[in-house]
């Protein structure tokens, strides 16, 4: 029903028939109320709590970035707070009010404090192999009976390591 970044872990949702498949897709921003995110990013942001508003769009090139024109691209907003930080990464909650292509990933960069594992958007480590987030919580309405469903993972266990091993 939608994507998640190609090294990014966690929850995803699918679809039964085509139909209920359209029904999700079309209604999206109706039917989905919570995207929850962990984050590892290199350093501590300045702020343990904050919220990144900006415009994004794409390049020829396939890469996306940030802008405050609003007429260079779409309204993005990111939620983020500290969880937990040691001399070298911190772990961040991040709640997505909006949902677009790289966003997580292009407002950690414009924080100062990018994404492990995320060289496009300037990382300078991978200490876990991979891109350093986790789609852990996925709120919705049901698209038949309109029940909340809130669905939550946990912290992968290479996140928990890492944070505990620089500490």
């Amino acid at each position: 029903v939608h994507r998640l970044d190609r090294e990014t872990s966690g929850l995803m949702m699918f679809a039964k028939s085509e139909n209920i498949k359209s029904t999700l897709q079309n209604a999206w921003k109706d039917i989905v109320t919570e995207r929850g995110y962990y984050a590892i990013v290199e350093g501590k942001p300045k702020d343990t709590v904050g919220t990144i508003s900006s415009f994004l769009y794409e390049s020829d090139a396939m890469k996306v970035h940030s802008s405050f024109d609003p007429r260079d691209g779409v309204k993005a907003i990111t939620h983020y707070s500290l969880l937990q930080s040691n001399k070298h990464y911190s772990l961040l909650k991040v709640n997505l009010e909006t949902g677009k292509k790289n966003q997580i990933r292009v407002h950690m960069q414009e924080l100062g404090n990018p994404v492990i594992g995320d060289k496009k958007y300037g990382a300078k480590t991978n200490p876990i192999n991979r891109l350093g987030l986790h789609a852990f919580s996925l709120g919705f309405k049901h698209p038949l009976t309109r029940e909340d469903i809130s669905i939550e993972t946990k912290l992968p266990l290479k996140f928990r390591r890492l944070m505990e091993s620089e500490s």
